[in-house]
């Protein structure tokens, strides 16, 4: 099914409402009022919590008229702080099929533990509202594949939540221009400093969190017995520990992995592709030294300080949330006189929504955030399988046929990828 012609006509209407808001103003006429995005919320935990608060409610030109998640205390708290600022009666819902079928649903923002990400994505894309979905987007090589698929089938505005490509004071934005431009030289090796691939889980079984509907917080994954640690009770403060576990998502490799390799990605001006070699660590114990080896001999390095540390020919350039720096000094202090200059945006939610309105591509589309998470999937096989492996980018596939069962898992009965 695709979007409604009612969907396509207000599209229609937003990119030209962009369009006139740019137009210069005739004489003693004023501008018509922006007509808002209408945003669905879908994972109310403390990431999602965090985005609706800080990027979406009482932001000019939208607004929030659903929220979802599958626990009833932190659903009924999205509601209420919407309700407080928008003056709606915000609808609540623990299943996002009813926000993906609403008339005054325009866009989604999708915050779920990562296991559920592609059934939703594909979902929204097939109801043809606009997406934006945390990192890393998906669970395997084969959900990266698909859901770059659904959104380029449906025509949706997608953005990856990897948001360091637009905030933290541009330092990933400079260090990326300046690796591009051959600031360092040719790059030899990138160092990416981030977490352990996840364990497989065993957390004892507990008494549930009341108003918690468990089995459609497991979906797709394994059926297993509640504990507090996957889903904390009620509304908390802390990211979640499922991120460890293998059956949700791709461990501390993925979690900030899918920040900082994608780093390393958009500055080997790898958006649209990616390496072509996955070699395990020497030691066969190590959780550290995975290699991604790219076409041209570059390396991808798990293991180094936090952050992204490129080594070229001529020079370093190392870079991480509250840093910059360089060898030699100076390298980052230039002028790019005919030089291509990466885009810099005032935040990574205003840039969605902007392109929402005029149906442009932001700054983290659906292909740059699959790849960038194929990075963390290709590095967790690494240590998973000890095997040296070649992969076809482009094909989605491994050289090794039997690596080829390796790139998605079997799903829960009943949780089977929806067609697109």
């Amino acid at each position: 099914m695709y979007a409604s012609p009612l969907l396509m006509d207000r599209r229609t209407l937003l990119a030209a409402g962009a369009s006139l808001a740019a137009a210069p103003l005739a004489s003693g006429l004023a501008a018509a009022p922006m007509e808002p995005v209408r945003v669905g919320v879908i994972g109310i935990g403390i990431r999602g919590r965090n985005l609706m608060n800080r990027s979406l409610i009482g932001k000019e030109g939208v607004l929030v008229t659903a929220v979802c998640d599958v626990d009833l205390n932190r659903r009924l708290d999205a509601k209420r702080r919407v309700d407080e600022v928008h003056g709606l009666d915000c609808v609540a819902t623990d299943r996002h099929e009813e926000v993906l079928s609403r008339d005054d649903v325009d866009a989604v923002l999708i915050a779920t533990p990562d296991h559920w990400h592609t059934h939703q994505i594909i979902d929204a894309c097939v109801a043809g509202k606009d997406v934006y979905c945390e990192k890393p987007l998906t669970l395997t090589l084969r959900e990266s594949q698909l859901v770059i698929a659904a959104a380029r089938k449906h025509g949706v505005v997608f953005q990856t939540g990897s948001q360091q490509r637009t905030e933290f004071g541009q330092r990933f934005v400079r260090a990326a221009e300046a690796v591009r431009a051959g600031r360092i030289g040719k790059v030899m090796t990138v160092h990416v400093g981030v977490g352990d691939s996840p364990v497989w889980c065993d957390l004892p079984g507990e008494a549930p969190e009341p108003g918690l509907d468990w089995d459609r917080w497991l979906g797709p994954a394994p059926e297993r017995a509640y504990n507090e640690i996957l889903s904390p009770r009620g509304v908390h403060g802390h990211y979640p520990k499922w991120r460890s576990y293998r059956e949700y998502a791709g461990g501390g490799l993925a979690d900030m992995g899918a920040h900082h390799f994608d780093i390393a990605q958009w500055a080997l001006d790898m958006d649209r592709s990616g390496p072509v070699r996955v070699v395990p660590p020497s030691d066969p114990a190590a959780m550290r030294g995975a290699t991604l080896v790219y076409g041209d001999g570059v390396r991808l390095v798990h293991g180094g300080p936090s952050g992204a540390t490129f080594i070229g020919e001529k020079g370093v350039i190392a870079v991480d949330r509250g840093r910059i720096s360089s060898v030699p000094e100076g390298v980052l202090e230039w002028e790019a006189e005919g030089e291509e200059r990466l885009p810099r945006h005032d935040g990574h939610v205003a840039d969605w929504l902007q392109c929402v309105r005029d149906r442009s591509t932001p700054v983290c589309d659906v292909e740059v955030g699959a790849r960038s998470a194929a990075i963390c999937h290709l590095m967790n096989i690494a240590y998973w399988h000890r095997k040296e492996l070649t992969w076809d980018p482009a094909a989605w596939r491994f050289e090794e046929e039997e690596a080829n069962a390796w790139v998605d898992y079997s799903r829960r009965k009943g949780y089977g990828l929806p067609g697109f």
